[in-house]
């Protein structure tokens, strides 16, 4: 018998032997099958007759078997790797994709309708026109038909030129053969369409209506010049090209990646597709595994030359690194420029829309019209992008999300100084707007006294954990609810914050508000950050390195799009730089909520933000949580001369004195104006008096050294007799 590793074995027969006597030997074959190895290639001689390409080896030679059988792999593995194929289809399995599908069949359905009947008169007209040529030109159809001339047209014309009589009888024979049944045929057509004739003009009108609705285009398409349609083309070209492997081929190849078209060149299937290109809500989505070697970020930063390759505009392609590896490419394609699709409106928007810090709420859409959610507690927030990319408008989604929960407390500074913030106004304890250095004085108390609060709330936690009501030494939703525990929400947000880094006070405020974010996150302070210019001297370091939550929206190079999104993100393809301002404001890359992806922020105008501010404030009065007036203007300075005052309460001789200690002096002095002032509050109203600085001061208590925020009294003394010399010289 021949060898099993002949490759010319006749496998077959061996297996039709197999059945043969019921003492034959069971042979897996499917073993056998694994032992094969190739016989080794003859070498090649010019002068052996008894070889030839048929009896050449010319596969690829194989060194040695597999290294692992398919056997060695445990049956769990095999299981969780063997995928079955849906019965539906993606867009099928679920309410969005399929309410995409049947949106953009129907809106195309709907406008190709639409645009048909309005030209309908003017394809009556072209109907009636060319109806009679049509008819006639049927009838002399009819005619020829009948008598079958163009049958064998051409072998009766070749037997008369060649003098051939006999053939030339025997094809004109066969011709009327041919014609006679032809003749019946015609005369019962002619027949039955008479009398059809006659009894629609018998009938309803409406029957000759419909026989005329079907007669005269029929005659009239049969009558129209060649070069002149019936009805007039509703596209031009194309709007949407279904998303094909041939066509994802060619436009990666189009790139101008020497390792794409090197490996292409190589083997046509370099590139390949594990997944089926199926549709993805409102379009079309591939999955492709790049040659090795090519990393999916590095096409994703070639987004426009992708676009230009696939004929689509810039904003109907997203290309995105997908699960897996890292040459693992995710290619979805909308069926129109996102600029085009309608973004839902904002779910927040509803009348009856609650919001609970604790828990997600809606704040983008992905180019799929996905929705995303995001939740505040426990978080931080850093909103970056150059002017017109719409971060003002996505970070006030958050604070007007956070006005509808009436336990939040919102406070914050906008120092751009337009206003963008002030329809937030009512539902604020404080707010700040401008750049001016009184504002930016203000902020920076604000964010000593955000730090004062932590270590307050620190203590607070400490007490409730002692209590079993903390079990994780963090704000839990029961005590963030609980009156008087005040570990309520504290939303504080700081729109355009380099200019408070770029200003005198930029270096003790970054290194405060650093502290702010690293102490705030389990003790419900919740830190909201905008900026414009991410550079390691308008937004430091040390604050980038512990936000959570970053949204990164159009930025003009890596260095800033890394500064927001963290370093290597430019680098593994998450890059912001690819939107247009103003054209695509609002698109950005999220990071901190799961997969890191291009979304949408829900664009609310100020006269919707004012209605949500409406229902904010009606929530937060029937809870109680509505900040009064004097509450929002708390920085806004004593009445009395505080610099005066000071002087008057000043202990002794003490050169310096805390600043606790002097309120409760003031609030002796003047009850009505200083009741109720804390450290921080002082710090906030001397922010004018530049030549009081407020700094540490150090003391011994019982033995032990304590420092704490104050003043000395030199400087208190220089800023009276600098005010009265100005005063004075005025």
């Amino acid at each position: 018998m021949t060898a099993p590793d002949d490759e010319r074995f006749d496998w077959q027969a061996a297996e039709a032997d197999l059945t043969v006597g019921p003492d034959a030997e069971v042979v897996d074959l499917d073993e056998a099958r694994a032992r094969r190895v190739p016989s080794p290639r003859p070498p090649a001689d010019d002068n052996d007759d008894d070889t030839d390409a048929e009896t050449v080896d010319d596969g690829p030679g194989r060194i040695g078997g597999p290294v692992d059988m398919a056997g060695d792999i445990p049956a769990e593995v095999v299981a969780r790797q063997r995928e079955r194929r849906p019965i539906l289809a993606e867009w099928a399995r679920s309410g969005r994709g399929l309410r995409a599908a049947v949106r953009h069949q129907a809106k195309d359905a709907g406008y190709v309708a639409a645009y048909h009947g309005v030209r309908l008169p003017k394809y009556l007209v072209k109907a009636i026109a060319w109806a009679p040529i049509g008819a006639v030109r049927g009838i002399g159809q009819a005619l020829r038909w009948a008598t079958a001339e163009e049958g064998n047209w051409h072998l009766r014309q070749a037997a008369a030129s060649r003098g051939d009589a006999d053939t030339w009888l025997k094809l004109d024979a066969r011709r009327q053969r041919q014609s006679v049944w032809r003749w019946w045929v015609l005369a019962a057509g002619t027949a039955g369409t008479g009398a059809g004739v006659v009894v629609v003009a018998a009938g309803p009108s409406w029957w000759s209506a419909v026989a005329a609705g079907v007669v005269v285009p029929w005659l009239a398409t049969r009558g129209r010049p060649a070069d002149k349609p019936l009805t007039d083309r509703v596209t031009e070209g194309t709007r949407y090209r279904k998303l094909t492997a041939d066509l994802v081929r060619r436009a990666l190849t189009s790139l101008q990646m020497a390792a794409i078209n090197s490996a292409v060149a190589k083997d046509p299937k370099a590139i390949s597709f594990p997944v089926d290109i199926h549709r993805d809500g409102p379009g079309h989505l591939a999955v492709v595994d790049l040659p090795y070697g090519v990393e999916a970020a590095e096409v994703v930063a070639r987004r426009g030359k992708l676009a230009s390759a696939m004929r689509l505009p810039l904003d109907q392609v997203w290309p995105e690194p997908a699960p897996g590896h890292t040459g693992r490419l995710a290619l979805w394609v909308g069926y129109e420029p996102a600029s085009q699709m309608k973004q839902p409106p904002w779910p927040l928007l509803a009348g009856t829309a609650r919001v609970d810090v604790f828990k997600p709420f809606p704040f983008a859409t992905t180019p799929r019209l996905d929705t995303v959610t995001v939740d505040l507690m426990f978080r931080n927030f850093l909103f970056g992008g150059q002017p017109g990319s719409g971060k003002t408008f996505a970070l006030r989604d958050l604070i007007l999300a956070a006005a509808l929960d009436p336990r939040a407390e919102i406070r914050g500074y906008e120092l751009k100084g337009v206003g963008d913030f002030a329809v937030l106004e009512p539902v604020m304890a404080e707010y700040g707007n401008g750049f001016d250095d009184d504002t930016l004085a203000r902020c920076f108390a604000f964010i000593e006294w955000l730090y004062e609060e932590c270590r307050r709330r620190s203590k607070r936690i400490e007490h409730y954990a002692r209590l079993g009501k903390a079990p994780e030494n963090k704000v839990t939703p029961e005590l963030a609810s609980l009156k008087g525990s005040g570990l309520h929400p504290l939303v504080a947000w700081f729109d355009e914050l380099q200019e408070l880094m770029t200003s005198k006070y930029g270096k003790d405020a970054g290194e405060i508000l650093e502290k702010v974010i690293k102490l705030g996150r389990a003790l419900g302070v919740i830190i909201l950050i905008g900026t414009q210019i991410p550079d390691k001297d308008s937004l430091p370091t040390g604050i980038t390195r512990n936000v959570n939550s970053r949204f990164c929206l159009s930025v003009a190079d890596q260095t800033a799009n890394d500064m927001i999104l963290g370093t290597s993100a430019y680098k593994n393809g998450y890059r912001a730089t690819v939107f247009q301002p103003v054209d695509e404001a609002g698109w950005g890359i999220l990071r901190g909520f799961g997969k890191v992806a291009s979304v949408r922020s829900f664009y609310v105008d100020t006269t919707a933000a004012a209605r949500i501010v409406a229902r904010a404030v009606a929530l937060r009065a029937t809870a109680g949580t509505l900040p009064n007036l004097d509450e929002q203007t708390r920085d806004a300075g004593p009445v009395a001369d505080l610099l005066a005052d000071l002087a008057r309460v000043w202990p002794g001789d003490d050169k310096a004195v805390w600043n606790e200690t002097l309120c409760g002096l003031l609030a002796e002095l003047r009850p009505d104006v200083y009741t109720g002032w804390e450290a921080a509050q002082l710090t906030t109203a001397l922010k004018p008096h530049p030549l009081v600085k407020v700094g540490d001061v150090g003391r011994r208590v019982d033995g032990k050294a304590v420092t704490r925020r104050g003043i000395k009294h030199t400087d208190l003394l220089k800023a009276i007799a600098e005010r009265d010399r100005k005063r004075s010289a005025g």
